[in-house]
């Protein structure tokens, strides 16, 4: 870890995770495991607490955030990669973009659009004030974490790609088939890297497609909080300087499946991945220049209750937010889909987008001579 190499070596961490989703730990003094039980009820105040439905969403934050901690050392790579770890591969060469040369991208599972004013989330409030937003932009009918990311990531629609299920079934199914950034871009010989927070996307870890990649090994540690994804990157960011960058933080989406979606503690996880994303804003900041760089920030889904995955508009709508080099402040966007992630990300790169890519760059986001490609 950057700065506190043994924090996630012990089972004394665990407060520490569990800060890092964003949860109060209870009146000093009392253990952390308690604690961990009491957030499953609602209205903490002078004693008072209303319990939830079922025990069992205390007892699953609860072995979440050992899960996340239980290990004596960072996962180490498999040899091929396959499996999470890191991945690091040779032989891309630096050239420069259409509009900036550097892209990063940030998906915040489950953010919904609503909850960056309901919670204050002032790096992303800033973003959208001095770049370009789209309140009510789309993700696909099918909301859910993985096949939303493949389209976010391709470009093409849930037909177009195929990918329906929504969890690490890389050893059964494979790797995606369809062109993605990563793969488009490291062809194109621009340098490529990701942090994954999920399993799950090792589906999207091509190989040759990614100079450096980072996810969960599985098993016992199966999410990265927002603080370790973060760290990760940054780490990488000390010797490295990648084009294109992606990191997937999956805070408020976690909070949201264990204590609901505009609960307390989702409020909490929101503002603690704001703060992730100000880190980032200034990691990169430091690596490649004031202004050298733009940034796309956006959510694979929304949420209600306790869950996602319906074509209702409290699930499908996300927040899309661009900001940094060529950036054009502005009124609002409208008519952006998730799929316009892609297509932006490599009309920046000034990359050919495949025929049938489904999205469209958001080229109104842009100064007039971003658009003309004066770089």
């Amino acid at each position: 870890m950057r700065g506190k190499p043994n924090e996630y070596s012990r089972l004394g961490a665990v407060p520490d995770i569990a800060r890092e989703l964003g949860y109060h730990l209870g009146a000093p003094g009392e253990s952390w495991w308690v604690h961990l039980v009491k957030v499953g009820y609602r209205g903490q105040r002078a004693g008072v607490m209303k319990p939830l439905k079922s025990s069992f969403y205390p007892l699953r934050f609860a072995l979440t955030a050992v899960a996340m901690v239980a290990c004596t050392s960072p996962p180490q790579p498999p040899a091929n990669g396959a499996n999470g770890g890191t991945v690091s591969q040779q032989g891309a060469t630096l050239r420069h973009g259409r509009v900036t040369d550097h892209v990063i991208v940030i998906s915040i599972d489950g953010l919904r659009p609503d909850a960056i004013d309901e919670f204050q989330a002032t790096t992303l409030q800033r973003l959208r004030r001095e770049g370009r937003y789209a309140p009510s932009a789309q993700t696909i009918g099918l909301s859910v974490t993985l096949p939303s990311h493949v389209s976010m990531l391709s470009g093409l629609s849930l037909e177009q790609h195929g990918v329906t299920w929504n969890d690490d079934e890389v050893r059964q199914r494979g790797y995606v088939t369809a062109p993605t950034v990563f793969s488009l871009a490291h062809s194109a010989g621009f340098v490529t890297a990701a942090v994954f927070s999920k399993t799950k996307f090792h589906h999207l870890e091509v190989p040759s497609t990614l100079d450096y990649s980072r996810t969960p090994r599985g098993g016992f540690i199966s999410l990265f909080s927002v603080g370790r994804a973060v760290d990760y990157l940054a780490d990488y960011l000390d010797t490295a300087s990648p084009n294109l960058v992606f990191i997937h933080i999956m805070d408020p989406d976690q909070a949201g499946h264990s204590l609901g979606w505009m609960s307390r503690a989702y409020g909490s996880a929101v503002q603690h991945v704001d703060r992730g994303v100000e880190r980032i804003l200034e990691r990169a900041t430091a690596r490649f220049g004031a202004g050298k760089f733009t940034v796309i920030v956006t959510a694979d889904h929304g949420g209600h209750d306790r869950t996602h995955g319906t074509p209702d508009p409290v699930d499908t709508t996300i927040p899309w937010i661009v900001w940094g080099a060529g950036v054009q402040a502005g009124d609002t966007l409208t008519g952006v889909r998730t799929m316009d992630t892609a297509a932006t990300v490599l009309w920046l790169l000034g990359i050919d987008a495949p025929a049938n890519i489904t999205g469209r760059p958001v080229t109104a986001a842009f100064e007039a001579s971003a658009v003309a490609g004066v770089h």
